[in-house]
């Protein structure tokens, strides 16, 4: 059994991959600051309870039959094609067009680096418990 099939370990990863893809986002909103007309992207909030649901029911999920089966796009929890980047507003736009806004970008890429953090964190207890769990007992 593959780690990864542990529901638990399964929407981890899916929250590091939505955290690594919006850290991505921000970083090319930060190095297009100068750059006349570029507006900001940001993605959508992650929403912990439409995962719990997408996990539970599995429904309209293709399904992976055979190890030569590409996996859909849908079920590669944390991977590039998995979340929607759109474009937002931020509270400035120059004279150029430009709406990147520094601060706020900044605001941004520490939510999503304590958020990165929690998720790692719960990530090795839950590694720790399962260890626990699989060690004989005593000791």
């Amino acid at each position: 059994m593959d780690i990864g099939d542990i529901p638990l370990f399964s929407m981890l990863r899916g929250r590091l991959g939505y955290l690594s893809e919006r850290q991505k986002l921000i970083a090319q909103n930060v190095a297009n600051s100068e750059t006349p007309g570029f507006s900001p992207k940001d993605l959508k909030p992650y929403d912990f309870a439409a995962q719990m649901k997408a996990a539970e029911t599995g429904a309209g999920m293709m399904a992976v039959t055979q190890a030569g089966h590409m996996v859909p796009p849908s079920q590669r929890n944390g991977a590039a094609g998995a979340f929607k980047a759109k474009t937002v507003k931020d509270s400035e736009t120059t004279l150029d067009g430009n709406s990147v806004v520094l601060e706020e970008e900044m605001l941004k890429m520490s939510d999503a680096r304590m958020s990165y953090e929690a998720a790692i964190g719960f990530y090795q207890k839950s590694l720790n418990l399962l260890r626990m769990a699989a060690r004989a007992p005593g000791r």
